[in-house]
């Protein structure tokens, strides 16, 4: 037996207007791979909304090797805080996956946020695979043993390896030895999986043919990530894939739209922004340098375009 949510047709129809202002494309050329993951946001929000006993964990951090200074980006960070803050605020378990170079920026996050420092963070290192690949299968092992067993896991902007295994960022670029193999905790059957992106070489993007990304990605075909998931979201920026599913669950339940419109503000993200920039942790994913905005696009843009979503469950 599943939670009752609020699934009538107007219900439907205003998180079909969500996904379709989150996915609207930036100049990446993603429509074709939004047609593809069409219907994904509404098949992830109502898998945790209808959950008896949801505990979601979430994985984010996209190295940057090539950034200066070498850093995580400012892409996926925020929405893995927004979304596990909004989850712990609801009184949802949830915790944090991420690898030891995105572990700081990722914490600093969550730190500005709020200060929520009851969130879980497991952290997997980065450098010697079989050691990494061993603290993947402790890491599942242990998740196993909680009393409450993880239901989802959800990956935001995190890169996942593509055709012989290799990681690679927007550019093509091998990022493999930068890339904590989490994508090993996506192929695991035990958890509904989400996987949010907006380039193609994300964790879920598996789930659309390399043909469609190859033909709309520059690069596509080389970065085309192979990982599959249960749910896709394809979005103008992977942040706000997370908006999109809390805006989606504040309409299938009613009960918690207060406490997702409390976090759900430009006001605190930006605040988590100009933390983790003006302390030297994050770049930006395109400029690769630190900036008050993310994927080249302007904090005023992002805003706007929230602003924008927000006024469709009003």
């Amino acid at each position: 037996m599943t939670k009752k949510t609020q699934c009538d047709r107007d219900t439907l129809d205003k998180i079909a207007r969500v996904e379709t202002i989150f996915s609207q494309d930036v100049g990446r050329g993603i429509e074709r791979l939004v047609k593809a993951a069409k219907g994904g946001l509404l098949g992830a929000a109502r898998s945790i909304a209808e959950h008896n006993f949801p505990h979601v964990a979430i994985i984010t951090g996209f190295f940057m090797p090539c950034g200066n200074p070498p850093s995580a980006e400012t892409d996926g960070p925020i929405g893995c805080t927004l979304l596990a803050v909004s989850l712990f605020k609801l009184g949802i378990p949830v915790r944090i996956v991420t690898d030891s170079l995105c572990y700081l920026t990722v914490k600093t996050a969550v730190i500005a946020a709020g200060n929520y420092g009851d969130i879980p963070l497991d952290v997997i290192p980065v450098g010697n695979i079989t050691e990494s690949q061993y603290s993947v299968n402790s890491l599942l092992e242990y998740w196993k043993s909680l009393a409450l067993p993880i239901s989802h896991i959800i990956s935001i902007e995190r890169a996942g390896p593509s055709k012989y295994g290799i990681v690679r960022n927007i550019r093509g670029q091998d990022i493999t030895a930068y890339t904590a193999p989490l994508h090993l905790l996506f192929e695991s059957q035990e958890f509904i999986s989400v996987g949010i992106g907006d380039g193609g070489n994300e964790l879920g993007m598996g789930n659309i043919s390399r043909e469609i990304i190859a033909s709309s990605i520059r690069h596509g075909g080389e970065i085309a990530c192979s990982i599959k998931c249960d749910y896709l979201i394809v979005c103008g920026v992977s942040n706000w894939g997370a908006s999109a599913i809390l805006l989606a669950l504040s309409l299938l339940r009613n009960d918690w739209k207060a406490a997702i419109l409390k976090i759900l503000n430009s006001q605190v993200e930006f605040h988590i922004l100009n933390t983790i920039v003006n302390q030297g942790l994050a770049v930006d994913g395109i400029k690769g340098i630190p900036s008050l905005s993310v994927d080249n696009l302007p904090w005023e843009f992002h805003a706007e375009v929230l602003k924008t979503a927000m006024q469709v469950i009003n």
